[in-house]
């Protein structure tokens, strides 16, 4: 589980987002959960300003690589942070 912190000022709607990127229709609010080729089963929960993604992999991996573009796409509009503004945040996470 991973949870990613929304840009400050950004407030996107992330529902339609998730509709247009993968299809799944549902309250982040509420939490949605919906499948998606490559990356497997996908929960996530908004709250406040933290977007929390819980990832079950597929049994069968793909060797489609444009999902992981894809997702990076999703998150960066969801989050309003680029892969390098995640990266970073995740390093200074304590364990």
């Amino acid at each position: 589980m991973r949870n990613y912190k929304i840009k400050r000022g950004y407030n996107p709607d992330i529902n339609k987002i998730i509709t247009s990127y993968f299809g799944a229709e549902g309250d982040v609010e509420q939490g949605i959960t919906f499948s998606v080729d490559g990356i497997g089963k996908v929960d996530i929960k908004r709250e406040n300003k933290i977007l929390t993604v819980d990832i079950e992999p597929p049994k069968e991996l793909s060797n489609d690589y444009s999902v992981i573009k894809k997702w990076n796409d999703f998150l960066l509009e969801a989050t309003g942070k680029t892969t390098k503004e995640r990266k970073k945040e995740f390093g200074k996470v304590k364990t």
